[in-house]
Protein backbone atom coordinates (compact mmCIF):
# COMPACT_ATOMS: atom_id res chain seq x y z
CA UNK A 1 0.00 0.00 0.00
CA UNK A 2 1.14 3.43 -0.57
CA UNK A 3 0.13 6.66 1.11
CA UNK A 4 -0.87 9.65 -0.77
CA UNK A 5 1.38 12.52 -0.55
CA UNK A 6 -0.51 15.57 0.37
CA UNK A 7 0.24 19.19 0.73
CA UNK A 8 -0.66 20.73 3.94
CA UNK A 9 0.43 24.17 5.98
CA UNK A 10 1.54 24.92 9.33
CA UNK A 11 0.09 28.26 9.33
CA UNK A 12 -3.40 27.33 9.41
CA UNK A 13 -6.00 26.66 12.36
CA UNK A 14 -7.99 24.72 10.02
CA UNK A 15 -7.41 20.45 10.89
CA UNK A 16 -5.19 20.05 8.12
CA UNK A 17 -2.37 22.41 9.66
CA UNK A 18 -2.08 19.67 12.68
CA UNK A 19 -2.09 16.72 10.27
CA UNK A 20 1.65 17.94 9.79
CA UNK A 21 4.17 15.93 12.17
CA UNK A 22 7.18 18.21 13.09
CA UNK A 23 10.45 17.31 11.20
CA UNK A 24 13.21 15.81 13.03
CA UNK A 25 16.63 17.32 11.35
CA UNK A 26 19.46 14.63 11.20
CA UNK A 27 22.70 16.46 12.34
CA UNK A 28 25.46 16.49 10.03
CA UNK A 29 27.35 13.96 10.77
CA UNK A 30 24.96 11.34 11.00
CA UNK A 31 25.39 8.36 9.10
CA UNK A 32 23.03 6.18 7.01
CA UNK A 33 23.10 2.60 8.35
CA UNK A 34 22.57 -0.44 5.35
CA UNK A 35 21.09 -4.00 6.82
CA UNK A 36 20.55 -6.82 4.78
CA UNK A 37 21.65 -9.37 2.42
CA UNK A 38 25.26 -8.47 1.62
CA UNK A 39 24.90 -4.82 3.46
CA UNK A 40 27.30 -3.87 6.49
CA UNK A 41 24.46 -5.11 9.02
CA UNK A 42 22.66 -8.19 8.39
CA UNK A 43 19.94 -7.59 10.90
CA UNK A 44 17.80 -4.28 11.99
CA UNK A 45 18.51 -4.90 15.33
CA UNK A 46 22.54 -4.99 14.85
CA UNK A 47 22.21 -1.52 13.14
CA UNK A 48 20.30 -0.71 16.13
CA UNK A 49 22.75 -1.22 18.68
CA UNK A 50 25.74 0.52 16.04
CA UNK A 51 23.30 3.73 15.93
CA UNK A 52 24.35 6.67 17.12
CA UNK A 53 22.20 9.96 17.52
CA UNK A 54 20.40 11.24 14.57
CA UNK A 55 21.53 8.16 12.06
CA UNK A 56 19.29 6.11 9.20
CA UNK A 57 18.76 3.02 9.17
CA UNK A 58 17.87 1.75 5.76
CA UNK A 59 16.48 -1.65 5.96
CA UNK A 60 16.01 -3.75 3.18
CA UNK A 61 12.96 -5.95 2.11
CA UNK A 62 13.44 -9.24 3.07
CA UNK A 63 11.93 -11.59 6.28
CA UNK A 64 13.81 -10.71 9.17
CA UNK A 65 12.47 -14.06 11.99
CA UNK A 66 13.33 -13.50 15.76
CA UNK A 67 15.16 -9.70 15.32
CA UNK A 68 14.04 -8.48 18.56
CA UNK A 69 15.68 -5.67 20.39
CA UNK A 70 15.40 -1.75 22.22
CA UNK A 71 16.18 0.83 20.53
CA UNK A 72 18.40 2.97 23.01
CA UNK A 73 19.52 5.44 20.59
CA UNK A 74 17.34 8.82 19.95
CA UNK A 75 16.32 11.13 16.86
CA UNK A 76 16.31 7.76 14.28
CA UNK A 77 15.19 7.67 11.03
CA UNK A 78 14.06 3.67 10.75
CA UNK A 79 12.95 2.99 7.24
CA UNK A 80 12.15 -0.04 4.78
CA UNK A 81 13.50 -0.07 1.35
CA UNK A 82 12.94 -1.73 -2.26
CA UNK A 83 9.67 -3.27 -0.93
CA UNK A 84 8.23 -3.54 3.36
CA UNK A 85 10.90 -5.90 5.11
CA UNK A 86 9.14 -8.15 7.22
CA UNK A 87 9.68 -8.29 10.99
CA UNK A 88 8.42 -11.60 12.56
CA UNK A 89 8.87 -12.17 16.26
CA UNK A 90 9.16 -15.86 15.67
CA UNK A 91 8.50 -16.86 19.69
CA UNK A 92 11.10 -14.18 20.92
CA UNK A 93 10.65 -11.09 22.69
CA UNK A 94 12.66 -8.17 23.53
CA UNK A 95 12.51 -7.55 28.08
CA UNK A 96 9.58 -9.77 27.29
CA UNK A 97 7.82 -6.64 26.11
CA UNK A 98 7.46 -6.66 22.34
CA UNK A 99 9.37 -7.22 19.50
CA UNK A 100 10.83 -3.65 19.15
CA UNK A 101 10.80 -1.03 22.39
CA UNK A 102 11.42 1.75 21.09
CA UNK A 103 13.64 3.71 24.47
CA UNK A 104 14.88 6.68 22.25
CA UNK A 105 13.34 9.80 21.96
CA UNK A 106 12.31 11.28 18.38
CA UNK A 107 12.07 7.74 16.85
CA UNK A 108 10.43 7.59 13.52
CA UNK A 109 9.61 4.69 11.82
CA UNK A 110 8.61 4.04 8.05
CA UNK A 111 7.74 0.72 5.82
CA UNK A 112 7.65 -1.92 8.21
CA UNK A 113 5.43 -5.37 8.29
CA UNK A 114 5.78 -6.35 12.09
CA UNK A 115 4.18 -9.54 13.06
CA UNK A 116 4.04 -12.66 15.93
CA UNK A 117 4.91 -10.96 19.10
CA UNK A 118 4.02 -12.73 22.31
CA UNK A 119 4.90 -12.98 25.56
CA UNK A 120 4.16 -13.86 28.73
CA UNK A 121 1.67 -11.53 30.70
CA UNK A 122 -0.82 -11.91 27.03
CA UNK A 123 0.58 -8.07 26.60
CA UNK A 124 3.37 -8.21 23.88
CA UNK A 125 3.26 -5.78 21.13
CA UNK A 126 5.08 -5.17 17.96
CA UNK A 127 6.22 -1.96 19.05
CA UNK A 128 6.31 -0.69 22.73
CA UNK A 129 6.88 3.12 23.02
CA UNK A 130 9.13 3.96 26.22
CA UNK A 131 11.02 7.13 24.70
CA UNK A 132 9.35 10.90 23.62
CA UNK A 133 7.85 11.45 21.10
CA UNK A 134 7.11 8.89 18.14
CA UNK A 135 6.35 8.31 14.53
CA UNK A 136 5.05 5.81 12.47
CA UNK A 137 4.26 5.30 9.00
CA UNK A 138 3.04 2.96 6.33
CA UNK A 139 3.68 -0.02 8.09
CA UNK A 140 1.41 -2.65 8.65
CA UNK A 141 1.17 -4.38 12.47
CA UNK A 142 -0.53 -7.41 12.37
CA UNK A 143 -1.56 -10.75 14.54
CA UNK A 144 0.55 -9.39 17.59
CA UNK A 145 -0.75 -9.56 21.08
CA UNK A 146 -0.68 -5.53 20.42
CA UNK A 147 -0.02 -3.86 17.17
CA UNK A 148 1.34 -0.43 19.79
CA UNK A 149 1.31 -0.50 23.43
CA UNK A 150 2.95 2.78 24.90
CA UNK A 151 3.19 3.83 28.59
CA UNK A 152 2.33 6.93 30.19
CA UNK A 153 4.58 10.19 29.28
CA UNK A 154 2.58 13.35 29.18
CA UNK A 155 5.83 15.24 27.37
CA UNK A 156 5.14 13.13 24.27
CA UNK A 157 2.99 12.91 21.21
CA UNK A 158 2.80 10.20 19.14
CA UNK A 159 1.81 10.50 15.09
CA UNK A 160 0.38 7.48 13.45
CA UNK A 161 -0.10 7.90 9.45
CA UNK A 162 -1.08 5.71 6.60
CA UNK A 163 -0.22 2.41 8.44
CA UNK A 164 -2.64 -0.39 8.49
CA UNK A 165 -3.30 -2.38 12.06
CA UNK A 166 -5.24 -6.26 12.15
CA UNK A 167 -6.07 -8.54 14.04
CA UNK A 168 -4.00 -7.54 17.09
CA UNK A 169 -5.00 -8.88 20.57
CA UNK A 170 -4.70 -11.69 22.80
CA UNK A 171 -8.18 -12.12 22.90
CA UNK A 172 -8.89 -10.93 26.42
CA UNK A 173 -9.88 -7.71 25.83
CA UNK A 174 -6.76 -6.32 27.57
CA UNK A 175 -5.07 -5.99 24.71
CA UNK A 176 -5.75 -4.35 21.44
CA UNK A 177 -5.11 -2.93 17.55
CA UNK A 178 -3.64 0.59 18.84
CA UNK A 179 -3.16 1.11 22.82
CA UNK A 180 -1.79 4.38 23.30
CA UNK A 181 -1.12 5.36 27.39
CA UNK A 182 -1.37 9.11 28.89
CA UNK A 183 0.54 10.87 26.57
CA UNK A 184 0.27 14.51 25.99
CA UNK A 185 -0.71 14.11 21.98
CA UNK A 186 -1.85 11.46 19.45
CA UNK A 187 -2.05 12.61 16.25
CA UNK A 188 -4.11 9.89 14.55
CA UNK A 189 -4.89 10.17 10.24
CA UNK A 190 -5.34 7.90 7.10
CA UNK A 191 -5.18 4.92 8.93
CA UNK A 192 -6.83 1.55 8.70
CA UNK A 193 -7.21 -0.06 11.87
CA UNK A 194 -10.01 -3.41 11.52
CA UNK A 195 -10.36 -6.73 13.31
CA UNK A 196 -9.27 -6.35 16.35
CA UNK A 197 -8.97 -9.61 18.32
CA UNK A 198 -11.76 -9.08 21.06
CA UNK A 199 -10.19 -5.55 22.19
CA UNK A 200 -10.61 -2.09 20.33
CA UNK A 201 -9.13 -0.87 17.18
CA UNK A 202 -8.12 1.79 18.83
CA UNK A 203 -7.66 2.58 22.27
CA UNK A 204 -6.11 6.02 23.69
CA UNK A 205 -5.70 7.78 26.89
CA UNK A 206 -3.85 10.97 25.86
CA UNK A 207 -4.72 14.28 26.58
CA UNK A 208 -5.39 15.56 23.48
CA UNK A 209 -6.58 13.41 20.35
CA UNK A 210 -6.80 13.95 16.87
CA UNK A 211 -8.49 11.17 14.90
CA UNK A 212 -9.12 12.03 11.56
CA UNK A 213 -9.49 10.59 7.70
CA UNK A 214 -9.09 6.85 8.50
CA UNK A 215 -11.59 3.55 8.70
CA UNK A 216 -12.11 1.38 11.80
CA UNK A 217 -13.78 -1.82 10.70
CA UNK A 218 -14.10 -4.86 10.31
CA UNK A 219 -14.98 -8.73 8.14
CA UNK A 220 -17.93 -10.16 8.27
CA UNK A 221 -17.90 -13.98 9.82
CA UNK A 222 -16.67 -15.77 6.69
CA UNK A 223 -14.76 -13.00 5.12
CA UNK A 224 -10.94 -12.89 4.23
CA UNK A 225 -8.59 -10.35 4.10
CA UNK A 226 -4.97 -9.22 4.72
CA UNK A 227 -5.49 -10.92 7.91
CA UNK A 228 -8.23 -13.16 9.31
CA UNK A 229 -11.83 -11.61 10.60
CA UNK A 230 -11.73 -10.64 14.26
CA UNK A 231 -14.80 -9.65 16.59
CA UNK A 232 -14.01 -5.99 17.95
CA UNK A 233 -15.25 -4.57 21.15
CA UNK A 234 -14.85 -0.36 20.76
CA UNK A 235 -14.45 1.13 17.25
CA UNK A 236 -12.50 3.97 18.97
CA UNK A 237 -12.04 4.17 23.09
CA UNK A 238 -11.16 7.22 24.92
CA UNK A 239 -11.54 6.15 28.31
CA UNK A 240 -10.23 9.51 30.09
CA UNK A 241 -12.11 11.81 27.90
CA UNK A 242 -9.68 14.68 26.98
CA UNK A 243 -10.22 17.05 24.09
CA UNK A 244 -10.57 14.90 21.25
CA UNK A 245 -11.76 15.32 17.46
CA UNK A 246 -13.00 12.77 15.76
CA UNK A 247 -13.34 13.97 12.10
CA UNK A 248 -13.93 12.69 8.74
CA UNK A 249 -13.61 8.60 9.41
CA UNK A 250 -15.67 5.93 8.44
CA UNK A 251 -16.15 3.90 11.52
CA UNK A 252 -17.89 0.55 10.75
CA UNK A 253 -19.21 -2.17 13.93
CA UNK A 254 -19.82 -5.94 12.49
CA UNK A 255 -22.55 -7.97 12.86
CA UNK A 256 -20.42 -10.01 15.14
CA UNK A 257 -18.55 -7.84 17.78
CA UNK A 258 -18.13 -7.82 21.42
CA UNK A 259 -19.79 -4.43 22.32
CA UNK A 260 -22.45 -2.50 20.92
CA UNK A 261 -20.99 0.66 20.88
CA UNK A 262 -18.45 2.24 18.27
CA UNK A 263 -17.10 4.97 19.77
CA UNK A 264 -16.88 4.96 23.85
CA UNK A 265 -16.04 8.30 25.60
CA UNK A 266 -14.96 9.18 29.34
CA UNK A 267 -16.32 5.69 30.87
CA UNK A 268 -14.02 4.95 32.52
CA UNK A 269 -14.01 9.15 34.22
CA UNK A 270 -13.43 12.12 32.41
CA UNK A 271 -9.77 12.11 34.20
CA UNK A 272 -7.88 13.71 31.51
CA UNK A 273 -8.32 17.89 32.76
CA UNK A 274 -10.85 18.83 29.65
CA UNK A 275 -13.92 16.76 28.34
CA UNK A 276 -14.78 18.56 25.06
CA UNK A 277 -15.23 15.93 22.03
CA UNK A 278 -16.00 16.97 18.74
CA UNK A 279 -17.14 14.60 16.58
CA UNK A 280 -17.86 15.57 12.80
CA UNK A 281 -18.69 14.53 9.08
CA UNK A 282 -18.29 10.96 9.96
CA UNK A 283 -19.57 7.82 8.30
CA UNK A 284 -20.74 5.45 10.94
CA UNK A 285 -22.55 1.93 10.40
CA UNK A 286 -23.67 -0.34 12.11
CA UNK A 287 -24.27 -3.87 10.97
CA UNK A 288 -26.48 -5.35 14.15
CA UNK A 289 -29.74 -5.35 13.25
CA UNK A 290 -30.90 -5.96 17.19
CA UNK A 291 -28.81 -2.86 18.99
CA UNK A 292 -26.09 -0.13 18.76
CA UNK A 293 -24.70 2.97 20.42
CA UNK A 294 -22.87 5.30 18.01
CA UNK A 295 -21.39 7.53 20.30
CA UNK A 296 -21.38 6.68 24.27
CA UNK A 297 -20.51 9.48 26.77
CA UNK A 298 -19.48 8.26 30.28
CA UNK A 299 -21.74 9.99 33.19
CA UNK A 300 -18.75 11.92 34.12
CA UNK A 301 -18.20 14.09 31.12
CA UNK A 302 -19.25 17.47 31.74
CA UNK A 303 -18.83 19.27 28.19
CA UNK A 304 -21.72 18.81 25.92
CA UNK A 305 -20.49 16.40 23.12
CA UNK A 306 -21.03 18.07 19.56
CA UNK A 307 -22.02 15.94 16.59
CA UNK A 308 -21.93 17.56 13.48
CA UNK A 309 -22.49 16.07 9.78
CA UNK A 310 -22.48 12.78 10.49
CA UNK A 311 -24.04 10.26 9.28
CA UNK A 312 -25.33 6.90 10.72
CA UNK A 313 -26.33 3.89 8.80
CA UNK A 314 -28.20 1.32 11.10
CA UNK A 315 -29.75 0.46 13.93
CA UNK A 316 -28.58 2.55 17.38
CA UNK A 317 -28.39 5.90 19.39
CA UNK A 318 -26.51 8.85 17.99
CA UNK A 319 -25.50 9.94 21.69
CA UNK A 320 -26.44 8.23 24.91
CA UNK A 321 -25.49 11.76 26.33
CA UNK A 322 -28.70 13.50 26.86
CA UNK A 323 -27.08 17.08 26.54
CA UNK A 324 -25.16 16.47 23.73
CA UNK A 325 -25.63 18.57 20.42
CA UNK A 326 -26.37 17.18 17.81
CA UNK A 327 -26.56 19.68 14.40
CA UNK A 328 -27.58 18.61 10.70
CA UNK A 329 -27.10 14.81 11.32
CA UNK A 330 -28.73 11.54 9.10
CA UNK A 331 -29.86 8.30 10.44
CA UNK A 332 -31.20 5.65 7.97
CA UNK A 333 -31.49 2.01 8.49
CA UNK A 334 -29.68 1.32 5.26
CA UNK A 335 -28.97 4.45 3.13
CA UNK A 336 -27.67 3.78 -0.73
CA UNK A 337 -23.78 3.40 -1.18
CA UNK A 338 -21.94 2.90 -3.71
CA UNK A 339 -21.29 -0.68 -2.27
CA UNK A 340 -21.81 -1.46 1.00
CA UNK A 341 -20.78 -5.12 0.87
CA UNK A 342 -17.28 -3.95 -0.47
CA UNK A 343 -16.83 -1.56 2.00
CA UNK A 344 -17.06 1.66 -0.23
CA UNK A 345 -19.47 3.91 1.97
CA UNK A 346 -19.73 6.70 -0.25
CA UNK A 347 -22.78 8.10 -0.57
CA UNK A 348 -25.11 7.99 -3.76
CA UNK A 349 -27.53 11.29 -4.05
CA UNK A 350 -29.71 11.76 -1.49
CA UNK A 351 -31.40 15.10 -0.70
CA UNK A 352 -30.88 14.64 2.89
CA UNK A 353 -27.63 14.28 2.71
CA UNK A 354 -26.09 16.46 -0.53
CA UNK A 355 -25.53 20.40 0.60
CA UNK A 356 -27.30 19.17 3.87
CA UNK A 357 -24.15 19.81 6.28
CA UNK A 358 -24.23 22.77 8.66
CA UNK A 359 -20.87 24.98 8.38
CA UNK A 360 -19.16 22.67 11.63
CA UNK A 361 -17.39 26.24 13.16
CA UNK A 362 -14.73 25.92 15.65
CA UNK A 363 -13.49 24.42 19.08
CA UNK A 364 -12.70 25.65 22.42
CA UNK A 365 -9.36 26.23 21.28
CA UNK A 366 -9.62 27.25 17.97
CA UNK A 367 -9.62 24.67 15.70
CA UNK A 368 -11.37 24.73 12.68
CA UNK A 369 -13.54 21.92 12.43
CA UNK A 370 -14.11 22.01 8.77
CA UNK A 371 -13.59 18.39 7.14
CA UNK A 372 -11.29 18.73 4.26
CA UNK A 373 -10.10 15.09 3.52
CA UNK A 374 -11.65 12.23 2.73
CA UNK A 375 -10.19 8.48 3.44
CA UNK A 376 -9.17 6.75 0.55
CA UNK A 377 -8.27 3.08 0.67
CA UNK A 378 -5.77 1.28 1.62
CA UNK A 379 -4.47 3.63 4.35
CA UNK A 380 -4.59 7.12 2.69
CA UNK A 381 -6.31 10.00 1.81
CA UNK A 382 -7.50 12.33 -0.88
CA UNK A 383 -8.93 16.26 -0.53
CA UNK A 384 -12.31 16.53 -0.36
CA UNK A 385 -13.90 18.32 -3.40
CA UNK A 386 -17.03 19.91 -2.40
CA UNK A 387 -19.18 19.83 -5.49
CA UNK A 388 -22.47 22.25 -3.85
CA UNK A 389 -22.38 25.15 -2.14
CA UNK A 390 -22.71 23.17 1.26
CA UNK A 391 -20.81 20.55 2.75
CA UNK A 392 -22.75 17.07 2.18
CA UNK A 393 -23.18 14.50 5.31
CA UNK A 394 -20.66 12.08 5.90
CA UNK A 395 -17.52 11.16 5.62
CA UNK A 396 -17.49 11.61 1.81
CA UNK A 397 -19.62 14.29 -0.95
CA UNK A 398 -22.20 12.30 -2.61
CA UNK A 399 -21.35 10.58 -5.47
Amino acid sequence: MQATRISLTRTTIAISALLVGAAIAAPASAATLSVGAGKTYATPCKAFAAAKTGDVIDIQAATYSGDVCTIYASNLTIRGVNGRPKIDAAGKSAQGKAIWVVAGNNINISNVEMYGAKVADRNGAALRLEGTNFTLRNSFLHDNENGILSGQNLSSTITLESNEFGHNGYGDGYSHNVYIGKVAKLYYRYNFSHDAHVGHNLKTRAVYNLITYSRFSSLRAGETGSTAAGKPSYEIDVPNAGTTYIVGNVIMQPSSHNNPTLIAYGEEGAINGKDDLYIVNNTFLNEDASRGYFVMVGSGVVTPAKLTNNLFSGTGTQSTQTKAVLTTNFQSLAPSFVNRAAYDLRPLVNPLITNAGSVPGYALDGLNLKAVYSYKHTASASARGILGTKTDIGAYEVQ
